[in-house]
Parts: structure tokens; sequence; C-alpha cells
């Protein structure tokens, strides 16, 4: 974490108050809660519409930071320790995040994309921790605090830092990438996801590309060989060096002998073809994450060994490809932290693609912030998933009953759902269980779905 005098904060950042008898004052970390101070913070607060954290600044300091940020329109600084007024707190995390970032020899891996960041980075991260000190961003701090705080917990040794970057409209991630200056910028892929705010899946695009903006001179691009939205946009790139990834062989990355399986997915790699990897994670998307991930590995010269011990090893954030062992003999995966079409095309496709002995139930909730079409994606949904290979689909909330709308134009009476309860969905699929069922749960965060993973699963 950064450990800086206030004398060289002074100098990293521009204050607006004198602090020369504080020069030699140390601190040790950051914090923005001030129920979470260790000794030696530097507290800092934000104004907020329903609450200004400076209020909390004189019990921070007398819990042990070191120091306070305190921005200059707001009145009665704290006079119990030293306060560092500045123009906009908010700024002022993200001006020291920079400057820290800058004087670290640390090599930057930034992430983004409509899907599969979260999992592009716990994979990279577990890949590249075999052979260097790694730190990645944890839990979902990749937005315009987060990412600023990420990187100021950074510490000296880290020599590779992999940084998730998250955005709900056009010039959050150029902000975000500026702060980070990445040496490899990933792209996942251009889905649906922000068509809310966005309008279309060119503007996604045009946003997603602005993690070039940062990217360091001579950086390594690395993006989906297949996505003409992206392939248009290269083209303006100058002194950036650009590999794809895809499962076609015009890319630089491609799958070859790829076996997928309940638990995850062997195959061989154009990019280490005398290997054979295994990805302890299901379905096909997973393997494009990975490839992503192998193109940063050979970036920074990974051995073969190592890439195969740390996909071997790789742990995904909180309910992404979850296995629970359900009742009767269910096997269960959760994966309803986030859903999009394209998500829940490839999170469908998976379940169509395995065990054929096994009957396979879709519990499938709203998918969010989908704009004017959100009714049109859901139906569509619904009306490609295959009968003849899922046997019961089940859906939850206002927008989930367009999935169950589109799925019904093709099963038979009595294998679609539709609830606006959980409890009631939950009872029915409790009902319809037979034993040894395969489970799929997926949905948009805000619908909770995870309550009915925890109603199905065995308390081992």
């Amino acid at each position: 974490m950064i450990q800086r005098t206030i004398g060289q904060i002074a100098n990293m950042i521009k204050l607006e108050n004198d602090v020369q008898k504080d020069f030699n004052t140390v601190v040790k970390g950051v914090s923005i809660d001030s129920r979470k101070i260790s000794p030696g913070n530097l507290f800092i607060p934000f104004k907020g519409e329903q609450t200004d954290g400076h209020q909390y600044a004189e019990k921070a300091l007398d819990q042990g930071a070191a120091a306070v940020f305190w921005q200059e329109d707001v009145p009665d600084p704290p006079t119990n320790g030293p306060v560092l007024i500045v123009k906009d707190t908010l700024l002022a995390l993200q001006e020291l995040a920079k400057a820290y970032r800058d004087q670290l020899s640390v090599k930057v891996v930034g992430i983004t994309g409509s899907n599969g960041k979260t999992t592009t980075k716990d994979i990279t991260a577990s890949v590249l921790s075999e052979t260097y000190r790694v730190q990645k961003t944890e839990g979902n701090f990749n937005n315009h605090i987060g990412l600023p705080l990420t990187i100021l917990a950074l510490e000296e040794s880290t020599e590779i830092a992999i940084l998730e970057m998250g955005m709900s409209s056009r010039g959050e991630i150029s902000l975000l990438t500026k702060i980070a200056r990445p040496d490899a910028a990933i792209i996942t892929n251009i889905g649906e996801a922000h068509l809310l705010d966005l309008g279309s899946r060119e503007e996604i695009a045009a946003a997603k590309f602005e993690i070039t903006e940062g990217l360091a001179p001579d950086g390594l691009f690395i993006f989906p060989g297949n996505e003409p939205l992206l392939q248009e946009k290269v083209a303006s790139l100058k002194n950036v060096r650009l590999v794809t990834f895809g499962d076609s062989l015009e890319n630089d990355a491609y799958p070859m002998e790829l076996t997928l399986e309940e638990r995850g997915s062997t195959f061989t790699t154009s990019i280490f073809p005398n290997e054979q990897l295994f990805l302890p994670i299901a379905g096909k998307h997973n393997v494009m994450n990975t490839l992503a991930a192998l193109l940063a590995a050979k970036e920074f010269s990974v051995p073969a060994s190592d890439v195969k011990n740390g996909l071997n090893s790789v742990k995904l954030s909180t309910m992404r490809m979850e296995w629970h062992k359900g009742i009767n003999g269910t096997t269960i995966l959760n994966d309803s932290y986030n859903s999009s079409p394209t998500a829940l095309r490839a999170v469908i496709g998976m379940l169509e693609s395995m065990d054929g002995d096994k009957d396979k139930i879709a519990v499938l909730g709203d998918m969010l912030e989908l704009g004017d079409k959100e009714k049109e994606y859901h139906e569509q949904i619904g009306e490609e998933i295959d009968p003849t290979k899922i046997k019961y689909v089940y859906t939850y909330g206002d927008l989930g009953k367009w999935i169950a709308k589109g799925a019904e134009k093709n099963f038979p009476d009595g294998h679609v759902f539709s609830f606006q309860d959980q409890g009631e969905l939950i009872d029915s699929l409790k009902d319809k269980i037979s034993g040894g069922e395969l489970i799929v749960v997926k949905a948009s965060r805000g619908m909770k779905l995870e309550k009915v993973v925890e109603a199905l699963s065995v308390v081992e």
C-alpha cells in the first residue's frame, strides 16, 4: 500500500493549505470508510447526496488516521490531526492514485468488456502469479473510486497489477485508463450490457475502446478478432501492438482440440501448441476469456509450465460459475452475479452441450439495463432455447416472463414456468425435481437469484 510522508504527498498532488509542520508524518494506506480505519491511514471523505463523509473525519483521526483530506468548500475542518485541504476530495483521490502509479515500477494489465472481465481478471492473475508478484482488483472495485483505491493498495514490491475497469457511460474508462496507464489492455467482448445508457452496440464499443487511450507507448492491445466493431477502430491506433483471440484460425490465439466438460475444458492453443491445458471452469466462452489471459501471459514471458499450474488453480470471484451440491442429487451452477443477452446465450449454450444423460433445468431472471428493446431481447433468448436439450425453463421477474413467452413457442406444455415470487418458484422447482438434474441459475445481480441457489443447495 502507499506509504508516503505528508511532505511527499504535497509534492504528488496540489494541496490548498500549508502542511509544513506535518511534513514528516507518515501515511500508510487509504480508507474512505471511517469504520475501517487502520493506524496510519489517510481518510478520504466524499460529499454525497444523502450524507457527507466529512462529518466522520474527526472520528477517523481519533481512531488512528494519520491525516484526512478535506474539501475546501466544506466548513469547520477538524483540529485533532493533520488536515490536507484539496479542491475536490474525489479528484484528489484519483490524482494521488495516478501519481503513486507513476512512481511504481509495476506493469499493469487493464481489462474491460461487456461480459467476462472479472473472470478474465481472475484467470490472468492466477496465471501470472506463478511467475510474478501479482495484485488484482478485489470485488467490484472497478470504477472511478474503486480503481484508484486498488492502485493505492498496491505494494511497492508488486510486479504486475491486474486492474478491472467498469463503466456505465462514455468517458468513464477514459478516466480510469489514464490513471492506470496499462502496459497491456484487454477487451473481452462487446455485448449488450449498458444499452440503456449508451443506446447501441456501436456506442458500447466506443466506450470500451477508450481503454486504449491510456495504453503505454508500444503497449499491447488484446481484443476479440472476430468483433467487427473493434476491427474498424484499431486502424486509428498508433504506436500500439495488436493481438487477437477468437475461435477462428485468423486470430493470434485460438483453441485447438477443445473438449468441453461439466467441470471445465481441456484444450490446446495456438500460443502453446504442444501443451494440453485444463481450465476448471465450464463453458466455451470461458475458454475465450482464457485465450486473452494467455496472450497477456505470453507478453510477460510466462513459461508454459507456469501457465498450466496457474490455470489449474484458478478461483473465480463470488457467484460466477459456482458449483453447488443440490437436493436430491442435483448439481447447481450459480452464475447469478450478472447477465446480458451475450452472457446468457453463452451459459445456455454451455448447459445444452453438457452431459446428455441428465435432465437440465434453466432458471433465468431479468437481464437489466437493456434499454427500449429489453422485452424483445428476453423473448429472443427464450425462442433460442433448445427443448431437445433442456427439459424445463423457469423464469423470474417482470422481464423474465418474456423469456418464458419465447420458450413457450417451442417447448411442450408444462415445461415452461414463470414466477414473480421467489418462494413460489422455489416450491415449484422442489416439486419438479425428480433427482440428479443439472440446474443453471442466471440473472442480473439485482434479481438476487442466489436465494434460489441457497434454497436448493445441500448444506455440507
